[in-house]
């Protein structure tokens, strides 16, 4: 085991919003060369993995590097009940092809974080292996160590109650199988965002009751944007692992300046002190979108490689500081297909779905060539010459016949 102390210190302090019981009692427990087990889990709501997620497999990365025991957990049958944290209304219940589906692509993301093979593998794990056994008594038993006064403390749960909108009971279960996540892996430590506090003390509670043992928490801190609103797969705004390095690094020099500073801290990993130079330099009027290049070329090595990151670069510079349409453009055969631009947007992988493919439309962020589309049931046909969609400023598709 490293016990390596100022190892040790960095990860319990870069990025971290609260340690449960305290982070002294969880450090004591590092430096005694102890290999623990931790976790975190991950609900397949979408293919794809983002920025968020990355920070939380940092962490494991971090404490797989100094010779612990990672778990990634797949949420296979939390996923289909649909956790509520910060939701207003219920979530859409999933079913388990579309979860198995979502989860797919989920570790060779996860892989350019993790380490899935050689010494210290991390482990991928589904929780429907036990959660999908669980019979009602088993249920029953579970929910009697909670009362409904801790479950309604959580915040979205009374506002909806103030505003009348329904509360179901199976939204109150999943904060037990997650904590049951804990009981059947046996973990000493979860790390999980610090929105997912409650469910991940509620894994504490039974670890105590069921195991009679200590079970440490760790909780991330969040990215939001200037708003406040994380950056998540519900609230939009976010980065997928899966992107490409030409679109993250856009994305990443299209947001909030106020957003610079707490991406070098959260998710590169800079060094502190590089980081303050960097917030000296902007606070002593350095353009931000200096220190946006700095920050793109930085996440962008971090999940694709420096090549990619110069080739981003210079791909950004081209598009957007001259204005040019980039001499690489991704295609799509339409193989005599007449397709809606509806279609093709979704197609194309520049909307998630109709309903936001017809925003994007209607908000004018949609061309085909130089003219802007008004029109989202306007027919593509297959022609003789070549046609280029573009979305926004930064992406671009050409249509094939």
């Amino acid at each position: 085991m490293d016990i390596d102390q100022q190892k040790i210190d960095r990860l319990l302090t870069r990025g971290v919003a609260m340690v449960y019981p305290t982070a002294e009692k969880l450090r004591e427990l590092l430096i005694s060369g102890k290999r623990i087990r931790l976790y975190c889990g991950f609900d397949p709501t979408s293919p794809y993995l983002h920025i968020g997620h990355a920070m939380q497999l940092q962490k494991l990365r971090e404490f797989q590097e100094l010779g612990h025991e990672v778990i990634m957990l797949i949420g296979s049958f939390t996923a289909m009940i649909g956790d509520p944290t910060d939701k207003l209304a219920a979530r859409k219940q999933l079913t388990k092809a579309e979860v198995l589906a979502n989860a797919a692509t989920y570790k060779k993301q996860a892989s350019k974080i993790l380490k899935f093979s050689g010494l210290n593998a991390a482990k991928l794990m589904f929780n429907d292996k036990w959660l999908a056994k669980m019979n009602f008594e088993n249920v029953v038993e579970l929910a009697s160590h909670f009362t409904m006064q801790q479950m309604m403390e959580r915040d979205m749960f009374q506002k909806r109650s103030e505003e009348q909108k329904p509360i179901y009971l199976h939204e109150f279960m999943y904060p037990l199988m997650q904590g049951y996540d804990s009981v059947a892996m046996d973990v000493d430590l979860e790390v999980g965002g610090n929105d997912q506090t409650f469910n991940m003390l509620a894994g504490r509670t039974l670890m105590r009751e069921m195991k009679q043992k200590e079970k440490f928490v760790l909780a991330i801190s969040l990215l939001t944007n200037s708003d406040g609103k994380k950056m998540s797969k519900s609230e939009g705004g976010i980065i997928a692992l899966s992107d490409t390095p030409e679109d993250m690094f856009g994305k990443l020099m299209s947001m909030d300046d106020g957003m610079i500073l707490p991406y070098f801290r959260l998710v590169t990993d800079l060094a502190d002190d590089d980081i303050a130079a960097i917030e000296s330099a902007i606070a002593g009027g350095m353009n931000p979108r200096d220190a946006k290049i700095r920050l793109a070329e930085t996440v962008v090595t971090l999940y694709h490689s420096a090549k990619a990151a110069k080739a981003a670069k210079q791909h950004f510079a081209q598009v957007f500081s001259k204005k040019e349409m980039p001499d690489v453009i991704p295609e799509l055969l339409l193989s005599g297909r007449s397709l809606t631009i509806v279609d093709v947007l979704v197609e194309a992988g520049f909307a998630p779905s109709k309903g936001e493919a017809k925003r994007l439309i209607e908000q004018g962020g949609v061309k085909i060539g130089t003219d802007v589309v008004t029109d989202p049931m306007l027919f593509v046909s297959p022609r003789t010459d070549e046609a280029v969609v573009q979305k926004g400023k930064r992406f671009f598709v050409k249509l094939l016949p």
